[in-house]
């Protein structure tokens, strides 16, 4: 039969039969799982038995994936590299691991390598595991913390089990181990994963800001990826056709600005006005749930980057976000949220135990998280951020600058708990247009204490380089309200209002919504 004609199957009848496949291959493949409970001195990985006890255990598996046995190649290799030796040690702390489904990557070879742990320990019979419990290592305090999309699958199936479900997600949403959410539930003998959802950046994250993304389709699950920074950033009724259930997990930095929850947000729109379920896999704010900083944003500037009257640095989890736009914003929709079990509000990123994966290409660490609230404001004038660094959003600065007239500055006005450190850098393909393979001058911004207020230091920062630059400054005027929120604080800029000035009905409103976020949050601080 031609392409294109009558009797020919459609894209999406050719999707449905590569995923109905698929799952039959990956359930074929799970019904034949090892469920285990390792530990670290049994491991297979760790002591070098890997390649023999990963052959034997393959040969197991009845009706396994075609592509099982070329991969056993690639995995037995890679058993032998000691590199892999002290990530596999962060595995034990799981208790149960249910081998689903075999992929090319590291993260697969751990999973297999640790259930090859109890095939040692137990001979190496499918669904046997010791009959100790104490011969399981127990969690380590770094590893408490649970991400949402581990809660579901341990906790709370019951929530997606007999529905189709799509997820937006991008490749931030994994499990503590590394495993895409994309893989665990698509694997999942009882999930019937359908659709899927990319956000700015793209579904593996990849794409600069503001660079529109196509709709495509998953190469590793054949899965259908439709864009939400395309032609539409609302889910359309034909991107939700034939889902039951919607899902959402992406790690968000925990400013305004950051396009994911307002991603989130109109696909809760979306599912509620279809009448779709919406359940939020719940993850850690990286930079605390507890401080709330910055203005609050005029509903007349409402955009992408900025949907609610909410701070810059807004102190919420996305969940915590899901839940305060159907009690405060209008949202209507059947909302659950999958909490990141183990978090507190007041507790660091690094002690989560969640490794930091850069949610976007210029959000390199937690640091670059932290002064983002910030310097994110610089995005609307024609200062570099860092974009094309790996500091980026740490440190600002441009070719007319000096560093040490600047940071002198800036120490004088008195900015509580920060530290300006001059610094040249030369960015390299910034992505935004600034100073490319361009030297500049200027200052690294850096947290000294428990009062620092990215938000504070930016409005430093803006006062002192709009003075030093004279007729260079260009301010992006759409973009840069629309970041602040208002165009009261560029117009007091012009006008030379200064720091102290502006620093002092900075925090207008903050008390309010304070008050106002309380019925919605669903951690609580250490030590409570």
């Amino acid at each position: 039969m031609k392409p294109g004609s009558a009797g020919a199957p459609t894209g999406r009848a050719r999707s449905r039969a590569m995923f109905v496949e698929g799952r039959e291959q990956r359930r074929r493949a799970a019904r034949t799982g090892w469920k285990i409970v390792g530990s670290q001195d049994q491991c297979a990985l760790c002591s070098g038995r890997a390649p023999a006890i990963l052959q034997d255990n393959l040969k197991r598996l009845a009706g396994r994936p075609p592509t099982v046995a070329r991969r056993l190649d690639r995995l037995t290799a890679l058993a032998g590299r000691t590199q892999f030796r002290e990530a596999c040690t962060s595995l034990h702390s799981h208790r149960v691991i249910r081998l689903m489904y075999l992929r090319p990557t590291a993260a697969g070879l751990l999973i297999l390598a640790t259930a090859a742990c109890s095939a040692g320990a137990d001979a190496g019979q499918p669904g046997s595991a010791p009959d100790d419990p104490a011969q399981a290592a127990p969690p380590t305090q770094e590893r408490d913390v649970r991400p949402g999309i581990e809660v579901l699958l341990g906790d709370s199936l019951g929530l997606v089990r007999g529905r189709t479900v799509g997820l937006v997600t991008n490749h931030t949403g994994r499990d503590r181990s590394g495993t895409p959410s994309i893989d665990l539930l698509a694997a999942h003998p009882e999930v019937e994963l359908v659709a899927l959802y990319s956000p700015e950046h793209g579904i593996r994250g990849s794409a600069e800001a503001g660079v529109r993304i196509e709709d495509g389709m998953d190469e590793r699950t054949g899965l259908p990826v439709h864009s939400l920074y395309g032609e539409t950033r609302k889910p359309t009724d034909e991107m939700l056709d034939g889902v039951e259930v919607l899902l959402f997990d992406i790690q968000d930095v925990g400013a305004r600005y950051y396009t994911y929850l307002s991603t989130m947000a109109l696909a809760m729109e979306a599912a509620g006005e279809r009448g779709i379920p919406f359940v939020v896999l719940d993850r850690p704010n990286p930079i605390g749930g507890d401080p709330v900083q910055g203005n609050i944003l005029d509903p007349d500037y409402s955009s992408f980057v900025g949907l609610y009257p909410i701070p810059m640095r807004h102190g919420l989890t996305a969940g915590e976000f899901a839940r305060m736009a159907v009690g405060e914003f209008g949202v209507r929709v059947d909302l659950n949220v999958a909490v990141s079990d183990g978090w507190e509000r007041t507790m660091p990123f690094e002690d989560t135990g969640i490794p930091w994966i850069a949610p976007s290409p210029n959000m390199p660490s937690v640091e670059s998280a932290l002064h983002y609230p910030g310097t994110c404001l610089f995005e609307g004038t024609p200062v570099s951020v860092g974009r094309g660094t790996d500091r980026a959003f740490q440190q600002v600065g441009a070719p007319w600058l000096d560093g040490e007239e600047l940071a002198a500055r800036l120490t004088a006005l008195g900015v509580p708990d920060a530290r300006f450190v001059p610094v040249r850098f030369t960015p390299e393909s910034p992505g935004d247009g600034k100073f490319g393979g361009v030297e500049v001058g200027g200052v690294r911004l850096e947290s000294n204490g428990p009062e620092y207020d990215p938000t504070l230091a930016a409005l430093a920062l803006l006062v002192e380089i709009r003075a030093m630059s004279g007729e260079r400054w260009d301010w992006r005027v759409g973009h840069f309200d629309r970041l602040a929120g208002t165009d009261a604080l560029r117009n007091a800029l012009d006008a030379g209002v200064s720091y102290q000035a502006l620093a002092d009905g900075w925090g207008e409103g903050l008390d309010e919504y304070v008050a106002r976020r309380e019925p919605y949050l669903l951690y609580r601080k250490e030590g409570e």
